[in-house]
């Protein structure tokens, strides 16, 4: 796979050598379970997979190349380029400026820019309609197109399903700027609805099987179907897509539901009329993300800390795995740990910040897991690392510990 070039700070010297001797030790990606850093009075169980994913890096390497390249011009994103404060916080200081923010909420008005501006595409890609708009303005917007490949996929997927006369049911947040941009695509290419869980995916399936009305499902999808659909005709034959942040499972389930409804609706020898096998639409770096946080949670830890944006998705659903087993804290930067028992940290499903004390436990030796979501930076996780260590008297070196993790290792020499 393509290495990308991104800036050094946000690199880490630490985290770096953990995923290098995984890399070596297990090229194949079979093994799932964490790499066990012991300090002796407190160890880190740190994930398979974490951190920047192929799309982000993407992403900042060509945002960095369009600052260096256009020092004499101005650069706007059209909003936040992936959902993490670092990198944003970082591109603005580089004068960079946001045209929406992540709800589409115009800052700069599009009548403000030139064609001689820079318009960066967000990893997220955008809609057809704002690119049209930039187009028309005589901005060159594919030039700096940061829009993740695997995003991408979907939507040529999409374009496929339309082709073969399937109806799209995307699992996605209908607020999220990828599933706007996946819906404004799709349809064109088919009628479209999008589906926030498996619980709206149920009201879509007893519609199909008349359990519900007409007006009753319009009334509850409404804003979140393509104009003119016609849930009569438009739920016979579906294939379902998704926003690629979200949890991989659940996609899976939703997939495998409407399986089952067509199975029922049509039989067994007309499935395959009704319904679209879509399961390579999901993102490999999400699904590795919690393929790992499963890895991790097999662990006896005492509590789990989780870093990255506020509203990443694929970050959230990291933390919603780990909430069901243990303590759980996402922070967005190593400033919100005050001490070894203050910490201020984010509660998702009431979007607010909260305070505990004495989050970390007094024992012998404190079980902690570790790990981000895909556009966190290495740097803000061994930030964390290292501070949690500077709370902890007679700590192992650092240099001792990666030593003996290489030496363990299969294949690591």
């Amino acid at each position: 796979m393509k290495s990308f070039n991104i800036p050094d700070f946000y690199k880490s010297p630490v985290i770096s050598k953990v995923k290098e001797i995984r890399k070596i030790s297990d090229p194949r990606k079979k093994d799932f379970s964490p790499t066990i850093l012991d300090f002796g009075p407190v160890r880190f169980f740190i994930a398979r997979h974490f951190g920047f994913c192929y799309g982000v890096e993407h992403a900042i390497e060509t945002a960095y190349k369009a600052i260096e390249e256009n020092s004499e011009k101005r650069i706007f994103l059209l909003s936040q380029m992936i959902h993490n404060p670092e990198v944003n916080n970082d591109l603005l200081k580089r004068g960079v400026r946001f045209l929406m923010d992540t709800s589409g909420k115009t800052i700069i008005p599009f009548t403000a820019l030139t064609p001689n501006d820079i318009v960066i595409i967000p990893a997220f890609g955008t809609t057809l309609k704002i690119e049209e708009e930039l187009d028309r303005m005589g901005i060159e917007v594919r030039k700096y197109d940061t829009t993740c490949p695997f995003v991408e996929r979907v939507w040529k997927k999409s374009e496929k399903l339309g082709e073969d006369s399937y109806s799209i049911i995307i699992h996605g947040k209908a607020n999220h700027e990828e599933t706007k941009a996946t819906f404004s695509r799709s349809e064109k290419s088919a009628p479209s609805i999008i589906v926030k869980d498996i619980k709206e995916a149920r009201i879509v399936g007893n519609f199909i099987l008349g359990k519900v009305s007409v007006e009753e499902f319009k009334d509850i999808f409404k804003g979140n179907y393509s104009e003119n659909f016609d849930p009569e005709k438009d739920l016979i034959r579906v294939g379902v897509i998704n926003q690629t942040t979200m949890l991989a499972v659940e996609t899976q389930e939703i997939a495998e539901y409407f399986k089952e409804i067509m199975l029922m609706k049509y039989s067994a020898d007309k499935l395959k009329e009704h319904f679209a096998d879509t399961r390579d639409t999901l993102c490999y770096a999400t699904n590795e993300n919690q393929e790992a946080t499963y890895g991790l949670l097999k662990e006896n830890a005492d509590l789990a800390i989780v870093v990255g944006g506020y509203n990443s998705s694929n970050t959230s659903h990291i933390v919603e795995l780990c909430e069901e087993k243990l303590p759980t804290y996402f922070i967005s930067s190593v400033d919100e740990i005050k001490s070894k028992s203050s910490i201020y940290h984010f509660d998702y499903r009431n979007h607010e910040h909260i305070h505990t004390d004495n989050f970390i436990p007094e024992k012998p030796q404190v079980d902690i897991i570790l790990t981000s979501g895909a556009s966190c930076p290495d740097s803000v996780v061994e930030a964390v690392l290292q501070k949690i260590l500077s709370f902890f008297p007679s700590v192992r070196n650092m240099d001792e510990v990666i030593k003996e993790l290489a030496a363990k290792s299969p294949s690591v020499h």
